[in-house]
């Protein structure tokens, strides 16, 4: 079966409330082909409160946003519960077991990274990144964030440039959402 590679995606919460979250628009099938350019990754849900974003098979994720955003009306829009809820879901659950995606979830309050594995996690610091070019993209926005004063926005929008120049299942057609 063909392997869709897709994505990168970088979020960024800075100590003054400034909240970010960014993909690129590029969707590979197998080693070779660009599928699309211009698909969008990441969005705002529940009431515009919280920002997704996603890696993995497109359909899968769609899905898992969707359940994401039933178990934050479930618990009030209180995100961990909601993370810890979808992952305990995603594993268990004999349907959606077999879902290949990883999500960043972030709101005001915590920035978490839910994986099929049943895992939630919160990174050590405020940066997280996702996905075929996300390591290029964490590193770099580690180091913006760590030593320059720009917003989120700035950070992400850099941080996925540079993993465009780097990844090749990665490209510069950036789309972002901000809190």
């Amino acid at each position: 079966m063909v392997q869709f590679h897709a994505t990168t995606i970088c979020a960024v919460k800075r100590p003054d409330g400034d909240i970010c979250i960014g993909g690129d628009g590029q969707v590979t099938m197998g080693e070779t082909t660009i599928m699309k350019n211009g698909a969008k990754k990441v969005k705002k849900i529940f009431k515009g409160k919280v920002l997704t974003g996603f890696a993995g098979s497109v359909a899968d994720a769609f899905s898992l946003t969707d359940k994401f955003e039933n178990k934050l009306q479930e618990h009030d829009g209180n995100l961990k519960r909601a993370a810890v809820d979808l992952a305990q879901f995603w594993r268990s659950d004999k349907a959606t077991r077999s879902l290949e995606a990883l999500m960043i979830v972030v709101n005001e309050e915590d920035l978490l990274v839910i994986s099929g594995n049943g895992e939630v996690i919160e990174p050590d610091k405020n940066v997280v990144a996702i996905g075929s070019g996300g390591n290029y993209a964490y590193s770099a926005a580690s180091a913006l964030f760590d030593n320059t004063e720009l917003d989120a926005e700035s950070i992400v929008r850099k941080s996925l440039e540079i993993a465009s120049s780097i990844c090749v299942y990665t490209n510069d057609n950036i789309s972002v959402e901000k809190l």
